[in-house]
């Protein structure tokens, strides 16, 4: 086989996507989470220490970017524990989202 052909079988055995960059997207979207979190934190403690009442949906945010990772890992892989990280971040998401517009619509910010 000369250097054309396993270019070539690579591309195909890879369906043209670079490894390389797909290692620097899954890399960067736990850096992201984590400054995500970071954020949110910060923006939460501020508001409740400025009087503005608790926030819940920065942390629903936070949690939605979690809940869509793992359930797109969950319908590739199908393993037991990407199933309830899932299932997890999906009811944290519902929770504050939940408390997050009942505390919108009772105007009960703390």
């Amino acid at each position: 086989m000369n250097k054309e052909e396993i270019l070539a079988k690579s591309r195909e055995e890879h369906k043209n996507k670079d490894i390389y960059e797909e290692e620097l997207i899954k890399q960067g979207s736990t850096i992201v989470n984590g400054v995500m979190v970071i954020l949110a934190t910060v923006f939460f403690v501020i508001q409740v220490l400025t009087g503005g009442g608790i926030n819940y949906g920065l942390y629903a945010i936070v949690f939605c970017y979690s809940m869509v990772l793992s359930w797109m890992k969950w319908t590739k892989r199908r393993q037991r524990q990407s199933f309830l990280l899932a299932l997890l971040y999906t009811v944290c998401v519902l929770l504050f989202s939940i408390v997050h517009i009942y505390t919108l619509i009772t105007g009960n910010l703390s």
